[in-house]
């Protein structure tokens, strides 16, 4: 039997191995991306660098025409006549407010979308619909009706007052928050814990709650930046300057002499204003963006 001879393959060289298109710039899609993101964060850092450096100018700086991008004179008069109105106490008064309510708030709406998510019991839809619907309701109908039950209480030129509207505001949104988060939670999380000897209140302190801690942080969130930005009602309910909380005083003092808008005074207590809020968000922001994002999917 003859034995065919095989001819030897010649091994591919680099020459003759196909090649595999290369991609023309393959980092121009990743700059485009990086450049299109750094115009939007300069779009929204650049009106706060105005903000924060309007607060450094004089008075007759901002009388100027055309205006100076940068203060020619440094000055510390803005900061120093808000100070001279005894702004940290009323800073202190809207910190104490803004806690009392993230306190309650959270408190309650934790409590509200438990029981929502978990307990059945008649009338539940009907009854969230109810709380819902509160957000529909217009806060100047209800502003007799609060100061005649705050007025009855004593409560009228106090934090406590305060602190029980500004939980009103945000309870509807809380106990929204907190029945989605607690909904998309395994119910068999809940059942294991029990089993193994675990009270209602014991496995929702103890296992629950950290499962959920981007829903609590998005209703503390919100209850403190609803409380400290509020000022109709901290208007309306107090009428004594030590009482006052920080949005009622800055708009008091941002009218100078004739009626005219002080400039100065309003930029440096918007700086005031908002620097807790950029602090507190900036800490809890991966917490926050969680939280919306599973009551947006999960409702």
């Amino acid at each position: 039997m003859t034995l065919l001879a095989r001819t030897p393959v010649a091994p591919r060289t680099a020459s003759t191995a196909p090649r595999r298109p290369r991609r023309p710039l393959p980092w121009l899609p990743a700059t485009a991306f990086y450049a299109v993101c750094g115009l939007l964060a300069l779009l929204f850092v650049a009106p706060v660098a105005w903000l924060v450096l309007a607060s450094f100018k004089s008075g007759a700086e901002f009388a100027q025409s055309p205006p100076t991008y940068l203060p020619e004179t440094w000055s510390l008069e803005n900061y120093r006549r808000l100070v001279d109105a005894g702004l940290f106490r009323n800073v202190a008064n809207s910190a104490l407010a803004a806690a009392g309510t993230v306190v309650v708030a959270t408190v309650l709406s934790v409590l509200a979308g438990y029981g929502f998510a978990r307990f059945r019991f008649r009338f539940r839809g009907v009854l969230f619909l109810v709380v819902l619907s509160t957000l529909m309701i217009p806060f100047q109908s209800i502003v007799p009706s609060l100061y005649l039950i705050l007025d009855t209480l004593r409560l009228t030129n106090s934090i406590l007052g305060l602190i029980l509207v500004y939980t009103v505001f945000a309870l509807p949104f809380g106990i929204f928050t907190m029945r989605a988060a607690f909904a998309a939670v395994p119910a068999a999380i809940e059942e294991a814990a029990i089993m193994d000897g675990a009270g209602t209140l014991t496995a929702l302190c103890r296992v629950l709650l950290p499962v959920v801690t981007p829903g609590v942080a998005t209703v503390a969130l919100y209850a403190f930046f609803t409380a400290w930005n509020e000022f109709l009602a901290a208007l309306i309910f107090t009428t004594r300057q030590e009482q006052y909380t920080l949005p009622v005083v800055l708009a008091n003092l941002q009218t100078g002499a004739g009626g005219l808008l002080n400039w100065g005074v309003l930029e440096t207590g918007a700086v005031f204003a908002a620097v807790p809020c950029v602090l507190i968000f900036l800490i809890l922001q991966r917490y926050y963006v969680a939280g919306l994002a599973g009551g947006a999917v999960k409702g």
